[in-house]
């Protein structure tokens, strides 16, 4: 959602960041990089109960994503591809941070890594390496060499995410050097100073987001101990 030019020009500080979309954020930074270093360290028992902890929180942005705030749902940010585009076009164009949320082009970003991050927890659960006697908990359901697929899907996956991670910061860097657009500061504080007329974005009960993470937590770990 972004504001017309033709609002006020008092700017007042608003909520447009929700705090469990917050802390999922920032929780999320964490997991990937435990992940990832736990696997440089050969620290395998914490490789993966990060990774289904990591699953544990990308289903829940997908259920926050259908019925949380109004900046965390996928209605409100996901637009035509020709939105994105035409966003990216006009990058270099000046303008006051009125937006409130994902951009048009930010919005694909979001969708395009929680899918390379869903399918990279999906396959380690499946993924088998004979070779070193490590196995997912749900390699025992694929044969060996389906499971080595899953592997080589894996470490594939991951190249993949490395290069989304660093458009990722690229472009934080790019609006905050181009068009002097802070996002860090609002995923922190969960505040952005907008013109007094914009109407403040809905936001859901944390303790429903609380109940929504409990409810996912508790399906990682049925799929996983119990299948």
């Amino acid at each position: 959602m972004a504001i017309g030019p033709g609002r006020s020009a008092m700017l007042l500080p608003m909520r447009i960041w929700d705090g469990p979309t917050r802390l999922f954020h920032w929780a999320l930074v964490l997991g990937v990089v435990t992940c990832y270093l736990s696997v440089k360290l050969d620290f395998m028992t914490v490789h993966m109960i990060s990774g289904e902890t990591v699953l544990a929180m990308l289903l829940f942005r997908l259920v926050w994503g259908l019925i949380g705030s109004d900046t965390a749902r996928f209605s409100q940010f996901l637009h035509a591809p020709g939105a994105a585009i035409s966003h990216l076009l006009h990058f270099r164009k000046p303008e006051p941070d009125t937006q409130i949320g994902h951009n048009a082009a930010g919005g694909w970003m979001v969708v395009v890594m929680l899918l390379l991050l869903l399918t990279q927890a999906v396959s380690g659960l499946f993924a088998n390496d004979a070779d070193s006697f490590l196995a997912g908990p749900l390699a025992k359901h694929l044969t060996e060499d389906a499971g080595l697929q899953a592997l080589h899907l894996h470490d594939f996956n991951f190249n993949l995410i490395k290069v989304v991670v660093i458009l990722h910061v690229l472009a934080i860097i790019a609006y905050r050097v181009v068009k002097r657009h802070d996002l860090v500061r609002p995923m922190l504080t969960g505040k952005k100073r907008l013109p007094a007329a914009t109407r403040a974005p809905r936001m859901a009960s944390p303790a429903l987001a609380g109940l929504v993470f409990a409810l996912c937590a508790i399906v990682v770990w049925g799929v996983v101990t119990k299948l």
